[in-house]
């Protein structure tokens, strides 16, 4: 279509990424010489008109309902999208479908917050298992510090890594707000005699934590309570949240930090992990329609006021962005290896418009965080229940002096 190349043009020289453009009436379109990194072909007049109306969120939509193709790879056909910005101009009609959602979808019933969290959340243990880290199963941004050879390791250093900033000691309780599979809880509990109680709304989560909490005889140290992340009852010495502020909702952003604050004792430390925008900017509509129901990004300056107004100093902020942008390349890669196990799992369920779906997601998120253009990065945040005295360093040096060792399993494990 004439108008499709035409946008082509204007923007063909921000990408470096070889790309051909096949149409339905098989007139086709190549940015440069060479052989293409991918080919985006249009199956019928329909994706073509999708694309024009609804921008990228049409031609996501598009390659899920199998009425496009990407013929080689996906990570670079959405890289060179990305790089011309096609996902970030302005549409009205895809604003509309956002707004419909929000209506429709919105975090501020627990029991819809609760549908939505299972919506994602709830499919499976074996589906996860087949492409996160194993055995923590960490569903989170890792953290790739110089010499990291896998997304095991990558995993294991986050927790690590917020173990630290929240100068975790044996006998402190801690709350996992949003815990998902435990990997945190145990990791806690294993490396630094802690007791971990998580929270999660996730019914099938919680069902499999408990269990293996069982397995591992672990039920006078570690807890798990199936509520919202508003209900959270009782204090603690520490507060881990890892992924959990996408989830509250454009209206409930105060409520979540505030339950946060609320479950702190006073002089508590915590880590507050989550996606965030630079500056306001609407959440992307292609991944709350089709992945996270009710997801939505917080800008930091909102989850920073937000707190400053709930009595917590902010410590430090630390941006892990390109961190993610490799977590997510060896999720999509895993999700690739091991699809045909994940579609046996249950072939009517995982089928292969699910398949592209999260191909679609995972890829795209590995190339957003990765983009020089994006304004979504993820975001640590150390904070304190009122202002810190003489119980925190004066520096960040102790977080990577080696010599500050692990506490070591065999402490806390023999129980």
């Amino acid at each position: 279509m004439n108008y499709s190349k035409n946008i082509l043009l204007s923007r063909e020289h921000l990408t470096r990424v070889c790309f051909r453009v096949v149409f339905a009436d098989g007139s086709s379109y190549q940015n440069c010489a060479g052989t293409p990194a991918a080919t985006i072909i249009f199956k019928n007049r329909w994706a073509e008109w999708n694309a024009l109306l609804f921008g990228h969120v049409g031609l996501l939509e598009s390659y899920s309902a199998q009425i496009m193709d990407v013929e080689g790879s996906l990570q670079l056909a959405l890289r060179a999208g990305m790089d011309m910005t096609l996902d970030q101009k302005p549409n009205p009609l895809v604003t509309l479908r956002n707004r419909w959602h929000e209506f429709r979808f919105s975090n501020k019933s627990h029991a819809q917050a609760k549908a939505n969290a299972r919506f994602h959340y709830g499919l499976g243990t074996d589906f996860y298992r087949a492409w996160l880290d194993l055995p923590s199963m960490m569903y989170t941004c890792a953290y790739w510090k110089e010499g990291t050879r896998d997304l095991e390791q990558a995993q294991r250093n986050k927790m690590e890594h917020v173990c630290r900033k929240i100068r975790l000691k044996p006998g402190e309780t801690v709350v996992d707000i949003g815990c998902g599979w435990g990997g945190f809880m145990f990791h806690a509990w294993e490396n630094y005699g802690a007791p971990v109680t998580g929270i999660n709304t996730t019914t099938e989560q919680v069902t499999a934590l408990r269990k293996e909490i069982n397995q591992r005889g672990l039920q006078a140290q570690l807890a798990v309570r199936e509520q919202d992340f508003r209900e959270i009852q009782g204090q603690f010495d520490k507060c881990v949240s890892i992924g959990v502020l996408e989830h509250a909702g454009p209206d409930q952003l105060r409520e979540v930090i505030r339950a946060h604050a609320d479950c702190l004792k006073p002089g508590g430390l915590g880590v507050l992990h989550f996606i965030g925008h630079v500056g306001r900017s609407e959440t992307e509509f292609y991944i709350r329609k089709h992945i996270f129901p009710g997801g939505w990004i917080p800008s930091l300056a909102d989850a920073i006021c937000a707190m400053e107004d709930c009595g917590l100093e902010v410590m430090d902020v630390e941006n892990l962005r390109r961190h993610y942008a490799l977590t997510l390349d060896c999720w999509a890669e895993r999700f690739d290896r091991n699809w045909e196990h994940i579609h046996q799992l249950n072939p009517e369920k995982f089928n292969e418009y699910f398949r592209r779906k999260w191909r679609a997601y995972l890829y795209a998120c590995a190339e957003m965080f990765r983009s020089p253009n994006t304004r979504t990065h993820l975001f640590q945040i150390t904070f304190s229940k009122g202002n810190v005295t003489d119980n925190y360093p004066m520096s960040r040096a102790f977080l990577y002096d080696a010599s500050e060792d692990i506490p070591q399993k065999t402490s806390y494990g023999d129980v």
